[in-house]
């Protein structure tokens, strides 16, 4: 366990909130801890940190829930947010929810077609978004969307005739007649929001999630895992993905403990550092640039590479031992300190060295990533869930984490076995259903309430194991069956690759498509004599050898039918901006293949083996 963050005895933890709402949530938390920090953000004006407490995050929202009452909108109308992790995001969605209106979040980094899909599919009347210029671009769609009724941008001075800037909007409300009245009821089963799945597998799909929905995931995250008031997070993933919106915004308002919105993505490795924070909620990728970074550092230091295999060994070893014993780690003893001073603490470091839940969920995260983390002190807990859950479904704590699992059920949520070891999930967190899509729900929940999540799974003493999705097992054309996430996700714990593909259905073996690490291939073309600028040089016998090798190392633990055998290389990466990565950063399999269809067919021409 790590001991990098110890909170002080007198640490507060939250008193019971009896709410049953977000909105009663919010309004609890300003009655208990009115001065305690809420919110801080970086503001670009000033050059520094401005901190906002709960009582006046109340105060401004008088101000906004006048602005959005004056549109006069019924409830239940969609409200659209194309808002970065912010203060004004937390003002928008609360106003919103007071009002009984349904917040609808957005990728941020989305295409404008995508965009424009979500907001004619949720019918949204009011969007909000960033800065005039995103909505100039995608005005010229507003025929695809003809339900929105108003335009707010949060900076800069929007030109069309339906958009207004966001001071011009707080400071001359449009008060309709009658909407001064007290607000709707809300209760458990008020929509609270529609969120959008990330369409890895076609169109996204709008979840319907009900206060109740999310309320019942926070207590339950609660119950497994204390937080304090003086807890402090750092926001950085989006909150269109509900992993933050309910464990990085919803969970800490239930808690009082401070949000810090980070500037960037950029600038995420400096508020780290500034920030310090005790809770990091992210997906796997975080901690696997941290890991690539540490290796890149050791990898012409010899003794060093040797130094950190022990010290990940014997970090681990104590870890194991804490964990059999449901105790807090033993202290370091003289090697294992000088150890952790020159290896473990600079890692932790990174993370702003106060770190004492570093969640992860999304995506499973490689074996050596987790096996270092822990092994250097750094408290690496694994989850799953998924939008249509709230998203939690279960997770590892502290003192009980096999990180090779997902953990435990959550309090509540139960967990069984389907046909083809599909996991279902029943629970009070489990969505109302997908939005105008009566027969895809239909097919997801079925007549007893159970979720069915499209995930393979194992259960073994009360923990859940994730081996792989269901439409994407791959069948070669021999028979064997294989799940091609784990087997991409021990490729890319080699530095040498950014981004890996696995492939093979109905054929006589595997493959790989593969985006190198530009400094790995510099480093290795110069080493076998290529021209590491030439498109040639990747598809040369040299280059796909040297992959295929490094591709057999990183899955040496695997059957024989499950390692690749073909590669295709290549220095593009696939992103959301050419189309073959979704706004939450997973692969979209189908558009891969089908921009790559000509290289594959290359791959497995004649059902040859590979060179070599």
């Amino acid at each position: 366990m790590s001991d990098c963050c110890t909170l002080a005895k007198g640490s507060r933890v939250s008193g019971d909130l009896q709410a049953n709402t977000l909105v009663g949530m919010l309004q609890q938390r300003v009655q208990l801890t009115p001065s305690g920090e809420a919110y801080r953000q970086f503001d670009a004006q000033r050059g520094s940190w401005v901190s906002l407490s709960w009582q006046q995050i109340a105060d401004q929202l008088a101000v906004w829930g006048l602005a959005l009452r004056g549109e006069g909108l019924a409830p239940g109308s969609r409200i659209a947010l194309l808002v970065p992790n912010s203060i004004e995001h937390v003002l928008i969605d609360q106003s919103a929810l007071a009002l009984g209106l349904i917040p609808v979040p957005m990728h941020s980094i989305d295409n404008p077609d995508s965009l424009a899909y979500v907001l004619a599919d949720s019918a949204a009347s009011l969007l909000f978004i960033d800065t005039a210029a995103r909505w100039e671009a995608l005005a010229p769609l507003q025929a695809q969307f003809p339900e929105l009724r108003r335009v707010v941008c949060l900076t800069g001075t929007p030109t069309d005739a339906m958009a207004r800037a966001l001071r011009q909007w707080l400071d001359s409300p449009a008060i309709a007649p009658g909407s001064t009245s007290a607000g709707p009821r809300i209760t458990d089963q008020t929509v609270a929001a529609i969120v959008y799945t990330s369409g890895s597998t076609g169109r996204p799909k709008g979840v319907v999630l009900s206060h109740g929905n999310v309320v019942a995931n926070v207590r339950a995250v609660l119950d497994v895992l204390p937080v304090f008031q003086e807890d402090v997070f750092l926001s950085f993933l989006p909150l269109s993905h509900t992993l933050e919106r309910t464990a990085g915004y919803y969970l800490p308002l239930a808690a009082g403990a401070a949000v810090v919105f980070a500037r960037s993505v950029a600038q995420l490795t400096e508020d780290l550092v500034t920030v310090q924070p005790t809770i990091l909620i992210s997906v796997p990728r975080i901690y696997e640039r941290a890991y690539v970074k540490l290796h890149e550092s050791l990898e012409h230091r010899r003794i060093a590479q040797l130094l950190l295999r022990l010290a990940v060994r014997i970090g681990w070893r104590r870890f194991q031992i804490a964990q059999a014993q449901k105790i807090a780690a033993s202290p370091r003893g003289l090697i294992e300190r000088a150890l952790d001073r020159w290896l473990g603490a600079p890692l932790r470091a990174r993370f702003g060295g106060r770190v004492r839940a570093a969640v992860t969920g999304g995506a499973a995260i490689p074996a050596p990533v987790a096996r270092t983390f822990l092994g250097l002190g750094v408290p690496l807990l694994q989850g799953y869930g998924m939008t249509e859950s709230a998203p939690v479904v279960c997770c590892n704590i502290p003192l009980d984490n096999d990180p090779a699992s997902v953990g435990r059920p959550l309090p509540g949520v139960e967990v069984k076995l389907g046909e083809r070891e599909e996991l279902l999930v029943r629970g009070p967190n489990v969505m109302v259903g997908y939005w105008r899509r009566a027969d895809e729900t239909a097919r997801t929940l079925d007549p007893e309430g159970w979720l069915h999540t499209g995930d393979q799974a194992r259960l073994s003493d009360g923990r859940v194991y994730i081996s792989g999705r269901i439409k994407d097992i791959i069948v070669t054309s021999t028979g064997e069956k294989i799940a091609p996430t784990d087997l991409e996700s021990a490729i890319v714990a080699d530095p040498t690759f950014d981004q890996a593909m696995v492939i093979g259905e109905g054929r006589p073996y595997l493959a790989a498509l593969a985006v190198l690490n530009d400094a790995a291939w510099e480093r290795a073309a110069a080493s076998l004599s290529l021209d590491p600028s030439a498109a040639a040089s990747l598809q040369s016998d040299a280059a796909l050898n040297w992959a295929l090798e490094r591709i057999a190392a990183a899955v040496r633990t695997w059957p024989s039918y499950a390692q690749p055998r073909a590669v295709w290389l290549t220095r593009q990466p696939w992103s959301i901006d050419n189309g073959l990565l979704t706004p939450t950063l997973k692969l979209k399999r189908a558009a891969i293949e089908a921009r790559l269809a000509s290289e594959i067919a290359q791959l497995y021409e004649g059902h040859a083996s590979p060179r070599g």
